[in-house]
């Protein structure tokens, strides 16, 4: 197993964590082809348990797996060098979209732009909940459809549930109310 230079760590670090799309597994997946399979910085054994300590650790995997691998290729300062390199990119980013939004919203053009494409991401959201929501829609569970829909609605509105809680209420209303069908 070769030893990366700090410079050659944040690199590979920039680029995976920086330019890969899907979220963390895709990208620790390519961490793992790149660290393991393609240069031998980590050994298959080293990469699963920074994937498995990663995986049970509170928080973003993908920073707590490029903490763990950056801490076994080159110490503390590997694990500094390489969260720097994954995060620093997208904070500067999210500050300066923020500062543009800024900027933007006091200009009345810019503003009804904005406000058009949140009533298209709300239409978006709209429609993919009738879509989830047709097929279930049938002759015989089309009260219990509408009926568990305006209800996870009327809960998600009026409390201070996570999307996740209401999310799990309305599956588990499902699930126990009686004379469900099967698909």
């Amino acid at each position: 197993m070769r030893r990366p230079s700090l410079g050659e760590l944040s690199a590979l670090s920039l680029r995976i964590g920086n330019l890969t799309f899907g979220g963390g597994d895709p990208t620790m997946a390519l961490f793992q082809r790149e660290m393991v399979h393609r240069l031998r910085w980590l050994t298959p054994e080293q990469y699963a348990l920074a994937y498995g300590l990663a995986r049970i650790t509170p928080g973003t995997n993908l920073l707590a797996f490029c903490a763990a691998a950056g801490w076994y290729l080159r110490g503390w300062l590997g694990a500094l060098a390489s969260v720097t390199a994954v995060t620093l990119p997208s904070a500067a980013l999210v500050v300066v979209l923020t500062w543009g939004y800024e900027l933007l919203r006091a200009n009345p053009l810019a503003s009804g732009v904005i406000a058009g494409v949140v009533a298209s991401a709300a239409g978006m959201m709209a429609a993919g909940a009738w879509l989830l929501l047709r097929p279930h829609l049938t002759a015989r569970a089309w009260l219990r459809g509408v009926l568990l829909f305006a209800g996870a609605l009327a809960v998600s509105l009026v409390s201070w549930l996570s999307p996740i809680h209401v999310l799990a209420l309305a599956a588990l209303a499902g699930f126990l109310w009686p004379g469900r069908t099967e698909a």
